[in-house]
């Protein structure tokens, strides 16, 4: 057995399936081997989406995701997918290939220090300088990507370490890291002092963030609500963990967010902050939720709390066992007329908007598609006002929401959307995106073809990167710069191209019957939606 045969017997212990990648020499090695397995190995067409596309499938599957490359220019392109994983803490597993170990430090050809590079966005990075050290540092690789507050792990091999002759293959059974013991259990003191500020307030408020998604605590989260009659409002990456039109969910905070959410965090007495980091997006201004109310802040990671905003009760662990010990307290309290009194927030303070009847209107077009989507399906929303709008008007029902939050990368969507497809092909997939972001990813139109990867996607075409258009609208009085996408190409004859069936629609005349031929069956389709140049996400 080689170093490359170590690396792929790895991922089989693992119980590893796909390998989304771009090979080149430094790496071929591993493809190699990986040819004797029954893992599937998907082509991207640019390194970037290679991670995209395993976050995807993370977040579906649950697993950890996996992508491979290839030395100096492949890995550096992979940095963005990886920067991307890690504000979102997605668990995966990026390996690259390098140049021969001799020759590092030397300026080889293809030769990038990785490791140094992405060290702000990893969990953790290994160079690997002996084969016999290949398991041990997968079983930690793993260990490391999905424990604690998830994210992304490097692992750098130069060519003649997957080359190399290994003595004796061993996986390890565990892992004991003495540096790296995350707390899973919350402090029961802090708990139970929870359940008592629980008891006193009279206007309680849950806000949840994408960390519940990674502890698999959906089900507690919507119990605990459920049985305490306690509201709940979301970060955009906890979009989903509350069905949009449950009757205890009031909407998306932050910048962009429902105006009834953002006044429910500034009138609460009590803000019970789960899995979330209180970010500049979500909570603009940190006085917001401690000012008048007890802030409790749950997270994974002891370092995310308190790093922006101080809480009156810190507490460290997972958020599914957190929710377990909290409905072992017997906590009594009664907040109805807070509950109705955000239900008429609700109600009153609903956007109004005013969109041009010659085109597409978005806000409504995303709703329309939600409805008419399978309950179970899968939403994956670029960024832009895509995004926005998305976040405002797509109804999830029993399925998920995607987005690339913490980073906010343009030509996130059709990547991850192959990667969500993949982790579960009997889901129905849809990604959206806009002009701008759609012409980052269109590559991946023959990745989708080429591994019969039935994904629809939605592109919001107004010329223009929108987002950008607007800020430059409010800020700069008009004066666009840099922001127009003429010589952007025809998508009838794109779609075309890459053997992809293709819809258009003009305005909101035959939405329905539109929309109804993009969903009917499980295929590639490509739907274009004329979108008010002029239009803003309000």
């Amino acid at each position: 057995m080689i170093g490359a045969d170590a690396m792929v017997k790895c991922l089989e212990e693992e119980g590893v399936n796909i390998v989304f990648g771009y090979p080149g020499a430094a790496i071929c090695p591993f493809f190699n081997s990986i040819l004797d397995t029954d893992i599937r190995t998907i082509l991207v067409r640019t390194e970037q989406n290679a991670a995209h596309a395993a976050s995807g499938l993370a977040r579906v599957s649950g697993k950890v995701g996996v992508c491979a490359v290839t030395s100096g220019p492949g890995a550096t392109n992979v940095i963005t997918g990886i920067a991307t994983a890690f504000a979102d803490s997605i668990p995966l597993i990026c390996i690259c290939g390098q140049v021969d170990s001799e020759l590092l430090g030397s300026d080889a050809f293809q030769e990038a220090d990785i490791t140094g590079a992405v060290e702000s966005f990893v969990k953790y990075s290994y160079l690997i300088k002996d084969a016999n050290e290949i398991p041990r540092v997968f079983k930690e690789a793993f260990y490391i990507a999905n424990t604690g507050r998830k994210g992304p792990v490097l692992i750098d091999v130069p060519i003649d370490i997957q080359q190399a002759a290994i003595t004796k293959f061993s996986y390890p059974d565990k892992v004991n890291m003495r540096t790296y013991k995350p707390t899973v259990k919350g402090n029961m003191v802090q708990i139970k002092k929870v359940a008592k500020e629980l008891e006193k307030a009279k206007k309680p408020l849950i806000c949840a963030g994408g960390g519940v998604f990674l502890s698999n605590a959906e089900k507690e989260l919507r119990k605990f609500s459920e049985k305490y009659k306690i509201p709940v409002v979301s970060t955009m990456m906890g979009i989903g963990i509350m069905p949009t039109e449950h009757a205890m969910y009031y909407g998306m905070v932050g910048n962009n967010g429902a105006p009834c959410a953002n006044r429910a965090m500034k009138e609460s007495d009590l803000l019970i902050m789960v899995g979330a980091r209180v970010a500049d997006r979500a909570v603009s201004h940190p006085n917001m939720i401690t000012n008048y109310k007890v802030l409790v802040h749950i997270d994974v990671d002891p370092v995310e709390i308190g790093k922006n905003v101080g809480p009156h009760i810190p507490l460290v662990g997972d958020a599914g066992h957190i929710f377990e010990d909290l409905e072992q307290q017997e906590i009594r309290c009664e907040h109805e007329e807070w509950v109705e009194l955000l239900k008429e927030y609700k109600k009153s303070m609903m956007v109004n908007r005013n969109p041009n009847k010659d085109y597409v209107d978005p806000a409504m077009f995303i709703t329309k598609l939600s409805e008419k989507m399978k309950e179970d399906g899968i939403y994956v929303a670029d960024v832009g006002q895509n995004q926005i709008w998305s976040c405002g008007y797509h109804i999830v029902k029993k399925g998920r929401f995607l987005t690339s939050g913490g980073m906010g990368t343009m030509g996130y969507s059709i990547p991850a959307a192959i990667g969500a497809k993949l982790a579960d092909k009997s889901k129905q997939v849809v990604a959206v995106c806009g002009d701008g972001a759609f012409q980052m990813s269109l590559m991946e139109l023959a990745t989708m073809q080429q591994h019969d990867v039935p994904v629809k996607i939605v592109v919001l075409k107004n010329n223009y990167l929108g987002m950008v258009r607007e800020y430059q609208h409010y800020k700069y009085k008009d004066n666009y710069s840099v922001v127009d996408l003429s010589g952007s190409p025809d998508l009838e004859k794109l779609a075309s191209a890459y053997g992809i069936e293709f819809l258009r629609l003009y305005n909101m005349d035959n939405v329905d019957e539109i929309i109804d031929a993009f969903l009917k069956e499980d295929k590639s389709m490509l739907l274009e939606c004329l979108i008010d140049p002029m239009d803003l996400v309000k």
